[in-house]
């Protein structure tokens, strides 16, 4: 490699510092450090967990999983198909979504600011910031209880990921933007898993795999869904 180009490496890295961190000197920096401690604490305990009881921790890591990828009713339903109880339940997918807007918020303000673009996480960003405009207006129109029932109301493309993406754009300030983005997501978690425990209950009458095909059901419904808003976009 020649000098020149070692020294513009040299150069292109320290600006990245530089950048990162006056980003971490920022309210989002700050809460997007705290979305990464839980993270990594979370991840902590559910490693040491599957060393002392793996069967048992391979359900919270699904768990953990299916909310990511499919929302919460699918994460409630896998938890309740191995019967964890209530309490574990609720308490993991609070952790899954409180972790997913914290680290989710300040990299959608950053990417919105144009001060750090995450090539992988671009397509997300777009339509998060689509529909978060989507819904801007109703969400203004009864303010701080529009945004909280936004987050609360289980239909497609609502959420604390879309809800935290429109608090900013309505111009709350971050802090209270997340307490009620979160309150509202744990309100919803607990009235989804308080619902779901009784559908379990009655379809585990059906046998000992009910549970589960339920579980199916869900994700290929949620799965149908985000295929057809897919290609209804892409068209």
């Amino acid at each position: 490699m020649k000098k020149n180009d070692k020294e513009l490496e040299s150069i292109k890295s320290c600006e990245e510092k530089h950048v990162w961190k006056k980003l971490l000197a920022t309210p989002e920096g700050h809460i997007l450090e705290i979305g990464l401690i839980i993270a990594l604490l979370f991840i902590t305990v559910l490693g040491l967990g599957y060393l002392r009881f793996p069967e048992r921790a391979h359900v919270f890591m699904g768990m953990s999983a299916t909310n990511i990828l499919f929302g919460r009713a699918a994460g409630i339903s896998f938890g309740y198909s191995f019967e964890p109880g209530n309490t574990l339940v609720i308490i993991t997918n609070v952790i899954i979504e409180t972790i997913l807007v914290l680290i989710f918020y300040p990299l959608f303000v950053f990417s919105w600011r144009s001060v750090l673009v995450i090539k992988p996480l671009r397509r997300v960003m777009k339509r998060t910031s689509a529909a978060a405009q989507t819904h801007q207006e109703t969400i203004h129109k009864y303010g701080i209880a529009g945004l909280f029932m936004f987050v609360w109301l289980p239909f497609w493309m609502t959420g604390p990921v879309v809800g935290c993406a429109a608090g900013y754009l309505l111009g709350l300030s971050p802090w209270k933007n997340l307490a009620i983005v979160l309150s509202g997501t744990y309100l919803a978690i607990i009235c989804w898993a308080l619902l779901l425990r009784k559908v379990h209950d009655k379809v585990a009458e059906y046998g000992p795999y009910a549970s589960i095909a339920f579980v199916i059901v869900i994700i290929l419904i949620i799965s149908v869904i985000y295929l057809l808003r897919h290609l209804r976009h892409k068209h």
